[in-house]
């Protein structure tokens, strides 16, 4: 016999789990001490939404399911921000949360809520586990979270659950892939194939269900041999390299306005794994017909985009038709298209002797390895970073988009360093965004992470300053920081290195990634350096 918390943590181990993210109550100790046997590694963070944005980035970088943990009560509430973060931004996580014994469901109990009722709006499934069926459960849990588009599975755990004794012998257990989507209907390929060869001018939007298909080479086969204009949702950064002729930019974010110089003049958008998730349809595309490849249908308005084809499948199926058709000329003008992105590259280099967001991403940018992972909060510098940031390949700049949570960036950095520990990992914050998540400072220390925290230090809420302007509003409670603060030498041990200009910035970035352990960067940026960029008219 064995108890029902070395059961579970023993399939954890089988599905190769590292780590387990949370912060533990006295019911899961069990648990604990049965990672301590298996290996497995629990990180103790300081609040348990950060467990859920580790599991879910852990996920995004291994491909394994991300465990997160949290206690009954105020502990499940404060997970249910990463938790709804992994929903809305598609990732597969398992979240464990305690729940009352048997006799007490349904009884008052402190810190007792109906937490599966919690669970279940941002959850593809949410259950209770019990001593006979662990393995059923867990097993369970898992084909769900992967299976068509991911979202996290939570498995509430009773209190007196973890040192019941069980069976030791096991059932047999399968974690392999769930089966691939069925290949596209061969009568919607061949509308697919008709419907492209009749266009003049096609565009390509990619999202994230293409990124998770891992049809980038392919993508990029089908703009060159077609000269086929591509543009992107934030999540789909690296999924075309900006230095490409085709590469056209990114929906919503930064200079919005002039990728719709593009896009605005399609006659067909081929959407590949387009996510409304992140950037409605009809926020952006013309009036014109819709060829949507995807696993799912196309979420968009029927009554004014009338002439919608969904092609249902494998999405490298429906792209390799696009690609063995002969190249179809068409009415685009490269030469137009190059020159209208390297315009908007352009807008984005600092002005000289200034010191703001721009520069002090141009320079990270110029620091950080080509290889290395950049993360980043919520905020005006989300918006900058979604159309600047040069990203070489999927996964090397990490933002949430489909729920765009402040405070993301701090534990994602976290969650990439433990997963990709030989990466050089960087994460771009605003101060607002910091301030929620300082504390996890102190769980990048505990496992000695060389990860550069940068610190956007403007001392507003600038995306909402901004949007007061527009509005015509006065600026009102936006400002967080009205008095000049001391300088500090170091947050929870970790170090803080300031910077004032560029220079000084240069230098500091390359001693903090050549430092042990993590570092703070604070720049000093000047404000006002997004007032001309972001929130542009996406139409």
């Amino acid at each position: 016999m064995i108890t029902a918390a070395e059961r579970l943590i023993k399939r954890m181990s089988e599905l190769g789990v590292r780590y387990v993210f949370g912060i533990p109550s006295g019911s899961w100790l069990y648990y604990m001490d049965a990672m301590r046997k298996e290996g497995i590694e629990f990180v103790l963070v300081s609040n348990e939404a950060s467990a859920g944005f580790m599991a879910d980035v852990y996920n995004r970088l291994t491909g394994i399911p991300g465990i997160c943990y949290a206690t009954l009560g105020a502990g499940a509430t404060n997970l249910t921000t990463g938790v709804g973060n992994a929903f809305l931004d598609r990732s597969s996580v398992i979240s464990l949360t305690t729940e009352p014994s048997n006799p007490m469901i349904g009884r008052t109990y402190q810190m007792g809520i109906d937490q599966q009722t919690l669970f279940q709006p941002i959850t593809k499934w949410t259950t209770r586990m019990s001593s006979p069926i662990i393995d059923q459960v867990f097993q369970k849990a898992v084909h769900i979270t992967k299976t068509g588009i991911p979202g996290p599975v939570n498995i509430g755990l009773p209190e007196d659950l973890g040192d019941t004794m069980v069976s030791e012998i096991e059932e047999k257990m399968s974690f392999e892939a769930p089966c691939a989507e069925v290949n596209p209907n061969s009568d919607m390929l061949e509308r697919l194939a008709a419907r492209f060869k009749e266009a003049k001018r096609p565009v390509l939007a990619v999202g994230l269900g293409a990124v998770r298909s891992k049809v980038s080479s392919l993508l990029v086969s089908v703009a060159e041999r077609h000269n086929i204009p591509v543009v992107l949702t934030p999540m789909a950064k690296g999924m075309i390299s900006e230095d490409h002729p085709m590469y056209a930019g990114v929906l919503f974010h930064a200079l919005s306005d002039r990728v719709a110089e593009t896009y605005r003049n399609a006659d067909l958008v081929i959407g590949v794994g387009y996510d409304p998730v992140e950037f409605n349809y009809e926020s952006w595309m013309p009036e014109v017909p819709l060829a949507h490849l995807d696993i799912v249908p196309a979420d968009i308005d029927r009554n004014t985009y009338t002439t919608v084809l969904d092609v249902i499948g494998r999405i490298d199926k429906s792209l390799s038709v696009l690609e063995e058709i002969d190249p179809v000329s068409n009415e685009w003008d490269i030469d137009a298209l190059v020159e209208r992105k390297n315009a908007m590259f352009k807008a984005f280099e600092p002005p000289k002797g200034k010191f703001g967001s721009r520069a002090a991403l141009a320079i990270l940018r110029e620091v950080l390895p080509q290889d290395g992972i950049m993360t980043c909060g919520v905020g005006a510098h989300t918006h900058l970073i979604g159309q600047m940031w040069k990203t070489p390949a999927p996964g090397l700049q990490i933002m949430t988009n489909g729920w765009s949570s402040m405070g993301f960036g701090i534990p994602a950095a976290i969650g990439a360093k433990l997963s990709c520990p030989d990466r050089a990992v960087a994460c771009v914050t605003g101060d607002g965004g910091f301030l929620m998540m300082a504390g996890e400072l102190s769980v990048a220390q505990r496992h000695n992470l060389n990860v550069v925290f940068v610190i956007f230090k403007d001392k507003n809420l600038e995306l909402i300053r901004i949007k007061q302007a527009k509005k015509n509003m006065p600026v009102y409670r936006t400002i967080l920081d009205e008095k000049e603060t001391a300088k500090s030498e170091s947050m929870f041990g970790v170090p803080i290195l300031c910077a004032e200009n560029a220079e000084d910035y240069r230098e500091t970035l390359k001693k903090a990634f050549e430092m042990e352990g993590p570092v703070v960067v604070e720049a000093r940026i000047e404000d006002g350096d997004y007032d001309d960029l972001i929130l542009k008219n996406h139409k």
